[in-house]
């Protein structure tokens, strides 16, 4: 432990990477308690759909979603989701938001729990962590 004041001054540029890896490792980890909004995995979204009749969003675009969704999803703007919210609103069961890489849900979500809206989750990775998990997508709207 003596040495590492030494190590720091002699590399500072692997200090410096060992600082920006262990600040995205705890960002990967704790990011989604911090933004209020729960990831959930291919799984869990699965076992939500079916036994809790939660709501899957794809905020995606048209062409996107046409070229292959999750199983009775609805595709929603990100524009028109304000309108769209009371539809919403009216399962208690939980909407799970989905999106290309799961980036752009994460900030709609984020958006809706900052405005009191609960029962709100994410697709971890987005669909292509649900295609990744072998999981069935369908073009048919």
């Amino acid at each position: 432990m003596e040495k590492f004041p030494e190590f720091v001054l002699n590399h500072p540029y692997l200090f410096s990477l060992l600082f920006v890896i262990l600040t995205l490792l705890i960002w990967n980890i704790f990011g989604d308690v911090i933004g209020g909004v729960k990831m959930l995995t291919s799984s869990q979204v699965t076992h939500l759909v079916n036994r809790e009749d939660a709501e899957i969003v794809d905020i995606r675009s048209q062409k996107e979603f046409e070229n292959g969704h999750i199983i009775n999803a609805r595709n929603i703007s990100p524009k028109e989701l304000s309108k769209e919210l009371d539809k919403l609103r009216k399962n208690n069961k939980g909407i799970i938001f989905c999106c290309s890489n799961g980036s752009a849900s994460v900030k709609e979500a984020q958006k809706l729990v900052k405005q009191g809206e609960e029962m709100i989750f994410c697709l971890k990775g987005g669909i292509t962590s649900w295609q990744t998990a072998s999981l069935p997508l369908t073009k048919k709207s």
